[in-house]
């Protein structure tokens, strides 16, 4: 397929039909332009606000994303779009090509720099893109992430917690779509997410963990691709009927790790080794690790135990942590909203 390269303003999101472009995002040091995907997917019923936004790599080293979305763009059949589809499958091509977490460019967290600022730093552009282009047309915001190298997660859907009881229903139904065993409510103290400014909006938003490593899992792309599709068909965006290739409903736990005292904190740096499995069951008091510190070598290792029951939902992907990093996580089981 050919992209044309366009600027932000002239992206056309209403006209009816399919548009594949490049998005210029003028580059920092030399005479150039950084190119964002952005696939465009309109049907005749669109409406204005209405639609379905999808987007991969906010974090260049987190992989399930781009390749779930690289399908979806030659998978979905523009006859088939009854709204709104844009499909973004890699959105921060600085740190994508990098493979790192943050824009080398400037060494940004894109997923702390939002709203952004369209005179600041090229992660700061590339937000303030995202916050004025890319939000007002759709009323659903899929972030696609995974763990890349900092902690791997059994593949979960993501979302936080809700004032309001109607956007939180709709928000569990489209993570439950992705067919995840595990829905995690999740902390939304950090400033700058993507999601959390979405939420603000009064968008349907879910974000992801869908693997580890800067590798790419099967099970993290089906899924993936589930939940984009099925988030479209149930909103009226497209046609068809909805996806259970994964988990079904009736084995999905919705977990909370919005409290502090779920997340371990590393005392010092040292080697991480788990002694349960991504994904247990484990009950409180329950081992769930060692710490060991290589310069105090006959020394014990300090032992962390659980503090309640739940489901180990992360793990230090690298054995070897600095002091102050969280090395694995227990989400305590919740009832779903009524």
């Amino acid at each position: 397929m050919t992209r044309t390269m366009v600027s932000p303003e002239t992206v056309d999101f209403d006209t009816p039909g399919r548009r594949d472009y490049f998005v210029k995002l003028e580059h920092t040091s030399i005479w150039a332009h950084h190119l964002i995907p952005v696939t465009v997917i309109v049907g005749r019923e669109a409406k204005p606000g209405r639609g379905i936004l999808a987007i991969g790599s906010t974090h260049g080293d987190e992989m399930e994303g781009p390749v779930a979305l690289k399908h979806l763009v030659r998978d979905i059949k523009t006859e088939d779009v009854l709204g709104r589809i844009i499909l973004v499958p890699v959105l921060n091509v600085m740190a994508f090509k990098a493979n790192r977490r943050e824009t080398p460019d400037d060494g940004v967290n894109l997923n702390r720099a939002f709203p952004g600022d369209p005179k600041g730093s090229v992660t700061y552009r590339l937000a303030d893109f995202v916050t004025r282009f890319l939000f007002a047309p759709v009323h659903v915001c899929l972030d696609i992430h995974a763990g890349g190298e900092v902690a791997r997660f059994p593949a979960t859907a993501n979302i936080h917690s809700m004032k309001d009881p109607t956007q939180r229903r709709a928000m569990e139904e489209a993570a439950r779509g992705f067919g995840t065993k595990f829905i995690m409510v999740y902390q939304n103290a950090t400033r700058g997410l993507l999601t959390s400014l979405s939420e603000d909006l009064g968008k349907v938003t879910v974000g992801t963990e869908m693997g580890w490593g800067r590798a790419v899992q099967a099970a993290g792309v089906s899924m993936t691709g589930q939940g984009v599709l099925n988030a479209s068909i149930r909103h009226g965006q497209l046609r068809g009927e909805p996806l259970n290739r994964n988990f079904p409903a009736s084995e999905q736990v919705m977990v909370d790790t919005s409290d502090p005292a779920s997340n371990f904190l590393a005392p010092f740096e040292g080697v991480f080794e788990p002694t349960v499995e991504l994904g247990q069951k484990v009950t409180r008091g329950q081992r769930i690790a060692w710490l060991h510190d290589f310069d105090r070598i006959d020394e014990a290792p300090l032992e962390l135990v659980a503090p309640h029951e739940g489901f180990i939902i992360c793990q230090a992907w690298g054995s070897r942590v600095i002091q102050g990093q969280v090395i694995t996580q227990i989400g305590k089981a919740v009832e779903w909203t009524r």
